[in-house]
């Protein structure tokens, strides 16, 4: 008896891609923030920045204008603070994009191209793991501030939620810097342009000072500015105040920018990436 020999399984054609499974792609996505983890932890000085910034801007306005403002340094301390928390996490965001467009010059994109993984697996795995960098922000903030004097006047399970709303509305913020980095040519582009719609947004609110000192127009805007509603919200989880009508308005302000940024980031990634 003659073995019968099997004929060749077809094979597949040339540039067909399979069908990847969401959760599948998920995992493609933190495969790729490990990657970014790793290259974090083995060249730290990429976070110097996100360390600096903190570390500058409580310095400077509480010795500098904290006086003028609050009458001691010390009172103003605990007013800066939460507020502070929120700026330093949306200009951290600004490095999401820079990433990507970094990537897709530096040829990296090509190489994920002709790996078997998910499309939006480099875009989930980018976002996921600048979470890092929203986190060393926050906790390089917290930990002079407290050197400082800055105390939690609420409780540690508040103080908690403040710092994990604080990452969502980094978080939320990125697709702003996604959208930039996709659009823009060169990754040094992307901090000029997305700056020019963060500070209006963050020197436009109450983290600085109080709205009733503003002129009239400006006042308008800070209320209507969802920044100042976020920094509410972490003030009342942190030193005490009315939490949740600021939080409803910022959950409200999160949905929007999703639906709004989401789509358009997501359309720009897919056209540069294809």
């Amino acid at each position: 008896m003659t073995a019968t020999t099997l004929p060749p399984a077809p094979a597949a054609p040339s540039g067909a891609r399979r069908r990847i499974g969401p959760f599948e792609a998920l995992g493609h996505g933190l495969t790729l923030a490990d990657r970014n983890l790793r290259h974090i932890l083995r060249t730290p000085t990429t976070l110097i920045d996100t360390v600096i910034q903190p570390v500058l801007f409580l310095l400077v306005f509480v010795f500098l204008f904290g006086g003028a403002i609050s009458g001691t340094w010390q009172d103003y301390l605990q007013t800066l603070v939460p507020g502070l928390m929120v700026q330093i996490t949306m200009y951290a965001s600004i490095g999401t994009g820079m990433a990507l467009n970094t990537d897709i010059s530096k040829g990296v994109f090509d190489r994920f191209r002709s790996l078997p993984i998910a499309r939006s697996a480099p875009l989930v795995g980018a976002v996921l793991g600048d979470v890092v960098r929203y986190a060393v922000a926050v906790t390089v903030l917290l930990l002079l501030a407290f050197a400082l004097g800055f105390r939690v006047q609420t409780d540690p399970f508040s103080a908690l939620l403040a710092c994990v709303l604080v990452v969502v509305f980094g978080l939320t913020l990125c697709w702003l810097s996604v959208l930039v980095g996709m659009v823009v040519s060169a990754p040094q582009a992307v901090p000029g342009i997305a700056m020019a719609v963060i500070l209006p947004l963050t020197f436009g609110s109450n983290i600085f000072a109080d709205p009733e000192t503003m002129p009239r127009w400006l006042e308008l805007w800070v209320s209507v500015n969802p920044v100042t509603h976020f920094v509410d919200t972490v003030r009342g989880l942190m030193i005490g105040g009315p939490v949740a009508g600021p939080l409803t308005v910022s959950l409200i302000a999160v949905v929007v920018c999703h639906v709004l940024l989401l789509p358009l980031a997501l359309r720009a990634y897919l056209r540069k990436v294809r």
